[in-house]
């Protein structure tokens, strides 16, 4: 950050803002202070029969890798709405959100996942732009070594597991880097 939003003075410091406890960027002219928080990646898992809708990504990071539709939420939309529109936006795919099944903090990269279970409505579905390709996949189709992301991976088993099991809950956990190793770290599972 060079200049500040709300007086446009190029004074900005990094500083601790007093009766708070992290820095932050504060303007030296106005005291405005910007808080950078994390952010809100909101998706779903589109399900139709025993196959799971995934998206190849046309775009950085992970070009070329496999995921669920999901990405960054906009302002003045609900998260399932946000899950929904992500699944039009990156697969042309019509979807009803049904429940929140995880909830995945990623410290590092100061991101909160929010992934819904969701039905497919039909199967007119087409990559969008920020896809290459769009298929369903069985449990034994997927392309595990091939996914994008680890929350990806970690959602898609826990969901194999819960079908399986014939009951789904809400999973929260971490994802956290230790000697450049993911590990998902589970803090809480709701049958």
């Amino acid at each position: 950050m060079k200049f500040c939003s709300q007086c446009g003075a190029g004074d900005l410091a990094w500083r601790v803002p007093e009766g708070d406890n992290r820095p932050r960027h504060v303007c030296g002219q106005c005291n405005q202070v910007f808080y950078q928080n994390p952010k809100i990646v909101v998706g779903s898992i589109p399900v139709w029969g025993d196959q799971i809708l995934l998206c190849k990504r046309a775009i950085a990071p992970r070009y070329g890798y496999w995921t669920l539709p999901a990405g960054f939420m906009e302002n003045a939309e609900t998260t399932q709405e946000a899950a929904a529109r992500e699944t039009l936006e990156e697969a042309h795919a019509e979807v009803e959100i049904l429940e929140l099944y995880t909830l995945m903090n990623i410290p590092h990269t100061s991101q909160v996942y929010l992934m819904y279970r969701a039905r497919l409505c039909n199967l007119d579905f087409s990559p969008g732009t920020e896809s290459l390709e769009c298929a369903l996949y069985r449990e034994d189709q997927i392309p595990w070594d091939r996914l994008a992301f680890p929350t990806i991976t970690h959602t898609l088993r826990l969901f194999f597991e819960d079908r399986r099991q014939a009951k789904f809950g809400t999973h929260v956990g971490d994802i956290v880097y230790q000697d450049q190793a993911a590990s998902f770290v589970l803090r809480r599972a709701k049958p």
